[in-house]
C-alpha cells in the first residue's frame, strides 16, 4: 500500500491546474476570462476575444472546467464562461513560493557547519 505524504493532494490539484494550463490557447481563454471578471463572457465573446471557436474552444474550456478554473453556466440561450481561479490562480502561485530557496539555507549551513 502506497502511504502518501499529507501534501499529496495539494500536488495532485497543483499538477491538474498545471496541467490544464499547458495549452497557449487554454491560457490565453482563462487570461481572457480573468480580465472579464466574474461576469464572465458568453462563449461567442469569448471565442471572439480570443480567436478561439466551435469545438476546439468547448475543448478548451471543459479542460479547465475539470481543473475547476472556469465554470460554465446556462443563461437563457447563452452560456456564460466565467473564472473562478482567483484564488485557484494565487494558491497555485503560494504552491511554487511556499518553499522559495528553502534548500539554499540549508546548503549554506553544510558548507559553514
Amino acid at each position: 500500500m502506497k502511504i502518501e505524504s499529507p501534501q499529496a493532494p495539494d500536488l495532485i490539484r497543483a499538477a491538474a491546474a498545471f496541467a490544464a494550463l499547458g495549452s497557449e490557447q487554454r491560457l490565453s481563454v482563462l487570461r481572457t476570462l480573468v480580465r472579464a471578471g466574474p461576469e464572465g463572457l458568453s462563449i461567442g465573446d469569448l471565442g471572439a476575444r480570443t480567436g478561439v471557436t466551435g469545438s476546439t474552444l468547448t475543448h478548451h474550456v471543459k479542460i479547465l472546467a475539470s481543473a475547476g478554473l472556469v465554470t460554465q453556466t446556462r443563461q437563457g440561450r447563452s452560456i456564460i464562461c466565467a473564472a473562478i481561479a482567483f484564488a485557484e490562480v494565487e494558491a497555485l502561485s503560494q504552491f511554487l513560493l511556499t518553499e522559495c530557496c528553502a534548500e539554499q539555507g540549508a546548503a549554506e549551513e553544510n558548507d559553514h557547519g
